[in-house]
């Protein structure tokens, strides 16, 4: 999708990768990883997949990329501690990120909307 927008003549750095569950857990490994420098990565409900292979892997264009992650604070499907890991281990690895919790389970809210609004008005 990224080699689809830059073919289309969208700048690297115009793109953010966004996604919720699994669709988030794939973004942050794509965006972390990904060589040109992007806008951000925005994960909903969502974990940090092989978050010990991410120093070695990651690409230090994308060193410092802007991070939004929301989670559900009864999320039944990916536990609370589990996305708290996440953020504490990109925290770790020195990415600044966002971060939010809402009273919801595994959804979105209309205040994580809103919350996602000022986001990407802050990275775009």
């Amino acid at each position: 999708m990224i080699a689809r927008e830059r073919a289309r003549g969208i700048a690297a750095d115009r793109i953010v990768l966004a996604g919720f569950s699994q669709g988030g857990a794939v973004a942050l490994m794509t965006a972390l990883r990904h060589p040109e420098r992007l806008a951000g990565v925005m994960a909903l409900s969502t974990y940090l997949p092989l978050a010990g292979k991410l120093a070695t892997e990651r690409q230090s264009v994308n060193a410092d990329l802007p991070v939004f992650m929301a989670h559900g604070n009864s999320d039944e499907i990916i536990g609370l501690n589990r996305a708290e890991s996440s953020r504490d281990a990109l925290l770790a690895l020195g990415y600044p990120v966002e971060w939010a919790s809402y009273a919801m389970g595994h959804a979105v809210c209309p205040q994580e909307v809103v919350d996602i609004s000022a986001w990407l008005s802050k990275v775009l």
